[in-house]
């Protein structure tokens, strides 16, 4: 409605004290991963890896000469840890404008960092799922390198996996279909005793997919807490479940797929740099994303900064380390998935 100006010269707008996030969308597997960070240590990481069984023992009897043959069953996985940063800019001349108490809503500089960081985060919630070669090697390891069979990733952690097939996942291609049966096999192929999948992750169209495969008693949704083993509180993920193991939506996920991880060897390594701070800030002025709250996930940054030839503040968001899991044998994944 348009006003007059016995009204426009008497009344104030409104601004409401707080951002609605209507661009940033899930980011499911990136916060899981982050909520549960390892800290990087030394110039590389280095996993041993047993690839093959050592030499066979025998039955014996009295006297019969028993082997004395050594085994050499294991090699390093190794990885180089990784740099991604985003800028926060700003002029002195807005800054100097919000800082008017009277009329400031929103403190500018706090939500400019605190909408960067989630956007820095978004980003790198796409890189998490892609093989690794982007920017000329320099972005992290995603599942596309590392639950693979040679196809996108020949090589991982410096070994090729011709030569050393232990490093290879279980990848089908389900043909189209989604079947409760193509899971199961899945479901075995990577799991023994206790060694299983602890999350199932997979897109919203798939999630839903598998949704009309179970009977009305079985579509039981629950919340999962974002890091794995926590308490799930007021916060967590909507989903389902198979043979107990919680089935996630994603948004970022490849299209098509539905991943089978076992958290228990996947983890981000942290390297946060020397010279900043954590950051340790919730989004309260942001609603609308799963960014609610950066601490603990690995984020620092350089504090703002003053270019020598720019009346503006200037800062940089850093997240380091890497994607690592140390047996990737025990991912798999079922791909071009359509329907059921």
């Amino acid at each position: 409605m348009a006003f007059n100006n016995r009204v426009l010269t008497t009344t104030q707008d409104k601004i409401m004290p707080s951002v609605v996030d209507a661009i940033l969308k899930s980011n499911v597997f990136l916060t899981r991963m982050l909520a549960k960070t390892k800290k990087w240590s030394g110039e590389t990481l280095k996993f041993p890896l047993k690839y093959q069984k050592g030499v066979g023992g025998s039955s014996f009897s009295g006297y019969d000469l028993l082997s004395t043959a050594a085994s050499d069953t294991r090699i390093n996985l190794t990885f180089d840890f990784k740099s991604y940063s985003t800028p926060i800019a700003l002029p002195l001349t807005e800054l100097t404008v919000n800082a008017a108490s009277e009329t400031k809503v929103i403190d500018l500089a706090a939500v400019e960092a605190k909408s960067k960081a989630e956007d820095m985060a978004d980003d790198i919630g796409t890189i998490f799922y892609a093989d690794g070669t982007g920017n000329n090697g320099k972005d992290f390891l995603g599942l596309s390198a590392i639950v693979d069979d040679g196809t996108n990733a020949a090589t991982y952690g410096g070994l090729t996996r011709a030569a050393f097939p232990v490093l290879n996942s279980t990848v089908t291609a389900s043909g189209g279909t989604l079947t409760l049966a193509k899971m199961e096999t899945m479901h075995n192929a990577i799991t023994d005793g206790s060694q299983q999948p602890t999350m199932i992750d997979t897109t919203p169209t798939i999630f839903g997919l598998y949704a009309t495969l179970l009977t009305p008693q079985e579509r039981i949704y629950k919340t999962e807490p974002i890091m794995k083993g926590g308490a799930a509180g007021g916060t967590g993920f909507n989903t389902l479940y198979f043979k107990g193991i919680p089935v996630i939506a994603d948004r970022k996920c490849t299209s098509q797929t539905m991943y089978f991880l076992n958290e228990d060897y996947l983890n981000f390594y942290a390297a946060p740099l020397e010279g900043t701070t954590p950051i340790k800030y919730k989004a309260v002025d942001i609603r609308g994303n799963d960014y609610s709250d950066v601490m603990g996930l690995g984020f620092t940054w350089s504090d703002f900064i003053k270019p020598v030839n720019q009346a503006a503040l200037v800062a940089h968001v850093y997240l380091a380390g890497e994607l690592i899991s140390e047996n990737p044998g025990r991912h798999g994944k079922l791909t071009g998935i359509t329907t059921v």
